[in-house]
């Protein structure tokens, strides 16, 4: 026999859950409004922001402090299992405390949500109200719409939620946990072995395969055997093309147009390429070619320098000129060796020094991208070299690739989960830590 299900504001669900407004689950407390006039005292005390609020998780190595007087702390007082929630900015972003740091207290920006009695589970709260806010946009438009979104005290407490009775809720929050701790050990591998990457490529830029002796060049060291030309002397340097050049209509054609926020970090992002409007007799100019290692001008310096290999994945795509293509004389230099030689600290060392640099914003032209310093070592020594380096990048796709496939599991199951399309009521799991 099929359960009873009740129709609700929020959708349907099950019968034996209850449907009732947030603060009949949780008690609600903003936190102290920061001021010049606030922070003055005696009593300084870490607080979080909303900065330091993301959903289920928490970033405490850039705590602020203020004065809280004694009567204030406490009322602030962080506990155990307490939920933290942003009033603005990602409004409805919520995340759990477990005591990471003494004395620490709120600011106004965020409110703090208690368990009252055995009503809610503080982690299926937390994730009750991810899926409300960030999945399914139960609440949307109920925060105050002024200049700035904000979700005041009041709003947030009338809000409404489902709770399906108490061992339910433990169960769903041990299963969404479960999958969370996994996407954190991938993430934890991907951090580990991007900088492994790092230091293995400072490494072979400097010191080579072969133990042998080294020489100085004008960014560092460098085996004693290898040629050390400038780029235009291995490979050809364009520019790209400009956005915003009149064309005759019948001399133009539109094609794919390749930009700064195209490429990535280790990787071309393709999901949102634009068009431009070019001359036909333009086309095969300024048309990126297999085996063209594309370069950042510049940008964030973060931005500087940044490069992959073009691999023709888009018919007749052009560069913008914010890109370079560099495109190797394959019988001196391949292009999968200068890729990773630009990457290297080696090679960002070298646009650094010679960028152009404003207060927030770094940038290399033609000339001195054309004389940068390229380590040439024998063609064994560079494909050894690209083989070390494309095995620790093939460990960072494999991470990235599962953690890709554990976040779009997770969003599944939570939206199952909270719906009631998926059951869990007569699983049995064993408790782990805070989620049983």
């Amino acid at each position: 026999m099929s359960e009873q299900l009740q129709q609700t504001e929020i959708g349907e669900f099950p019968a034996a859950w209850s449907i009732g407004r947030v603060d009949s689950a949780f008690d609600i407390q903003q936190g102290k409004q920061v001021s010049k006039k606030n922070r003055d005292g005696e009593h300084q005390r870490p607080f979080l922001r909303t900065k330091n609020v993301f959903w289920n998780r928490l970033e405490l190595t850039d705590l602020d402090e203020m004065h809280f007087s004694g009567a204030e702390q406490t009322r602030l007082e962080l506990q155990a299992n307490d939920l933290l929630v942003c009033e603005g900015g990602s409004i409805g972003r919520t995340a759990l405390w477990n005591n990471e740091v003494d004395g620490c207290l709120y600011q106004n920006h965020l409110h703090r949500l208690r368990a009252k009695g055995d009503k809610a589970h503080p982690q299926f709260g937390v994730y009750w109200l991810w899926y409300a806010f960030n999945v399914a946009n139960l609440y949307f438009g109920r925060g105050n719409v002024t200049t700035i979104p904000n979700l005041s005290q009041s709003k947030l407490a009338e809000l409404p939620m489902a709770l399906p009775p108490l061992p339910e809720q433990k169960k769903i929050a041990h299963i969404l946990s479960t999958v969370q701790r996994t996407i954190e050990a991938q993430e934890r591998i991907i951090q580990t072995t991007t900088e492994l990457k790092k230091a293995l490529m400072h490494k072979l830029f400097t010191e080579g395969l072969r133990n042998e002796p080294q020489k100085q060049t004008e960014i560092g060291p460098a085996p004693e055997s290898w040629e050390v030309v400038p780029l235009s002397e291995c490979a050809v340097v364009q520019t790209g093309i400009a956005k915003g050049r009149k064309v005759n209509a019948e001399e133009a054609v539109e094609v794919p147009y390749l930009r700064v926020a195209n490429v990535q970090d280790g990787y071309l992002d393709l999901s949102e390429m634009k068009t431009i409007t070019i001359r036909k007799n333009e086309q095969s100019r300024f048309a990126l070619q297999k085996g063209d290692v594309v370069l950042t001008e510049g940008g964030d310096f973060d931005k500087l320098g940044r490069g992959f290999i073009w691999h023709g994945q888009i018919d007749n795509c052009v560069h913008q000129n914010h890109v370079f293509a560099v495109r190797p004389d394959t019988e001196r230099i391949s292009s999968e060796f200068f890729a990773y030689q630009s990457q290297s600290p080696y090679g960002k060392s070298y646009f650094l020094s010679v960028a152009h640099k404003t207060t927030n914003l770094a940038c290399i032209n033609t000339t001195k991208l054309k004389a940068f310093p390229v380590l040439l070592p024998p063609q064994d020594q560079q494909e050894d070299i690209v083989e070390a380096c494309s095995s620790i990048d093939g460990k960072i796709r494999n991470a990235t690739n599962k953690k890709t496939q554990l976040q779009d599991l997770f969003r599944t199951l939570l939206h199952e989960l909270m719906t009631a399309k998926t059951r869990v009521h007569e699983l049995e799991f064993p408790s782990r830590g805070h989620a049983a």
